[in-house]
């Protein structure tokens, strides 16, 4: 392997097949199209795959690939990588990587302590069990286990002190704030990295900042927006790395996924992947062949449909971007002060819808009078856009707002002519703001933002949408634009219609409008 791995597919007509066997069978590929890793000149993966053998535990290639990149050391015998992130989709086997690496740490690596952590416990005692029935089904590694902890809040196994008089203990924990803290730990494990925040980062991983070649193992599927900070960072700086051509000095990063087509590819289109297409099915799961059916899996797409499917089978994640790029228009502080756990908005309101570029993800909005100003929700935010018009016909029929409202140059403008439908869609003229409409809209939000004339209730998507969002120049004003295709700012342009839909002329007289308090 050298020192700078990368091997981004060039899409379905990639020359790079993935394996396949004497009987026709097709096979995912068994090493990630995405990798970066530091130069190394040996790796201790081997003598975990050889125990994990031992103790029953059979790898697949790519598993065995995750290893030997991962373990890989520097010419004085440390750690080539301090931090390890593999990124892959569910069900392909990450698990078995989590045991192997454990049993290495506990058995040959003389590692004192090792932290295991996962979003919800019931993942971190699953791992327990498998980790457990794996020693015990070896007899050489059973004699030197002191115990198996199983009491609630001290769960882990302990070593027999080795000849120096050291002992050696794995411990599950939870992920919260406080965490970790007070443990000193060789290794810590983060299952679940796509649910990873600061608060479980402070806490778990200062841990291990007083040993000596220590490491920090982060495995998790796609990212899933706001709770997927950490991996965000993680994901840059390999693709950073992989971009500049000089390795991240610390971090060997391996990542199963796509790249799917976008609106604007053309026609014939070589660049990205089809993620209707077996290609992709086996460049994001390397345990097709192995655990994962071709037909079965490509059929969760009819189940899930394309958004679901692309990130949960194929790794098309969504990413934040990193607190120091993020609130550049409308400041974090000034945004959550105007909160509201309780808001009781009187006469009109106005609803409005958005979309990604990629139409990967949809938003509603609502707006209403309150207080003197105007309150802003996000009422449902889903991936797809085959939601969208029940959903509206639902809100229309309940609420009897004032207006809708859709940008017709939007992604969601292509929607307006089923919503208008008198017969299947709403029936009523959506409202369409000119391009002069939405920077006015722009302006309003935020001058109402400013002013502490508005209220919301602290959504994630808008909080998440704000902190991704800047300025683009439209004329001698502004309109909202994400800095990046990870963001989704769907939920902000929504609201910021749906505040603009307050005051926007009607060519119908407005219907006399309900009371409401919360939408949903």
């Amino acid at each position: 392997m050298t020192s700078l791995a990368t091997e981004k597919s060039a899409g379905p007509s990639s020359t790079r097949s993935p394996l396949q066997a004497s009987d026709g069978h097709a096979y995912g590929w068994q090493k990630p199209p995405i990798q970066a890793e530091p130069p190394s000149v040996s790796t201790a993966g081997q003598e975990a795959i050889d125990l994990a053998r031992k103790a029953g535990l059979k790898l697949d290639p790519w598993q065995q690939h995750v290893l030997r990149v991962a373990m890989g050391e520097k010419p004085d015998g440390n750690w080539a990588a301090g931090e390890v992130c593999v990124n892959i989709p569910r069900q392909n086997g990450k698990g078995a990587i989590i045991e192997a690496r454990v049993l290495w740490g506990l058995f040959i690596g003389g590692e004192q302590e090792i932290l295991l952590s996962a979003h919800e416990f019931k993942t971190t005692t699953n791992t327990m069990k498998r980790i457990e029935r794996l020693i015990r089904g070896c007899p050489d590694l059973l004699k030197r286990v002191k115990a198996f902890h199983k009491t609630v809040g001290r769960e882990g196994i302990e070593l027999h002190d080795d000849a120096a008089g050291k002992g050696r203990s794995l411990k599950y924990i939870a992920r919260s704030r406080g965490s970790g803290r007070g443990f000193t730990s060789n290794c810590v494990i983060f299952d679940e990295c796509m649910i990873l925040g600061d608060d479980a980062m402070a806490a778990l991983a200062p841990t291990s900042d007083a040993v000596d070649n220590s490491q920090l193992w982060y495995l998790g599927s796609a990212g899933i927006g706001a709770p997927s900070q950490q991996m965000g960072r993680l994901r840059r700086r390999a693709l950073a790395a992989i971009e500049s051509g000089v390795p991240d000095p610390v971090l060997a990063y391996m990542e199963w996924s796509v790249d799917p087509h976008v609106a604007e590819c053309p026609a014939g289109c070589d660049q990205h992947d089809d993620i209707a297409s077996v290609e992709a099915l086996l460049k994001a799961n390397p345990a097709v062949g192995y655990r994962l059916q071709v037909e079965k899996s490509m059929h969760r797409r009819l189940t899930m449909g394309d958004a679901l499917y692309a990130r949960e089978r194929l790794g098309v994640g969504l990413y934040p971007s990193d607190e120091a790029d993020t609130w550049q228009v409308i400041g974090e502080e000034a945004w959550k002060a105007l909160a509201a756990a309780e808001s009781t908005a009187e006469g009109a309101v106005a609803f409005a819808i958005d979309m990604t570029p990629e139409r990967s993800y949809a938003a509603i909005a609502v707006a209403g009078r309150w207080q003197g100003g105007t309150h802003v929700e996000v009422v449902d935010h889903r991936p797809g856009t085959g939601w969208i018009k029940e959903r509206a016909k639902e809100l229309h029929e309940k609420w009897g707002p004032r207006c809708w409202v859709v940008d017709p140059g939007s992604p969601a403008g292509s929607l307006i002519p089923e919503l208008e439908d008198e017969e299947d869609g709403l029936g009523v003229d959506i409202v369409q703001p000119k391009t002069r409409d939405v920077a006015a809209a722009c302006g309003q939000f935020y001058d109402a933002v400013t002013e502490q004339a508005l209220s919301h209730r602290n959504d994630a998507p808008l909080l998440t949408a704000l902190a991704g969002a800047q300025q683009r120049p439209l004329g001698d004003t502004w309109a909202w634009a994400r800095r990046n295709v990870g963001v989704d700012i769907s939920p902000l342009v929504a609201a910021t219609l749906a505040k603009w839909g307050l005051s926007a002329e009607l060519d119908e007289e407005e219907e006399e409008p309900m009371p409401w308090a919360e939408y949903g």
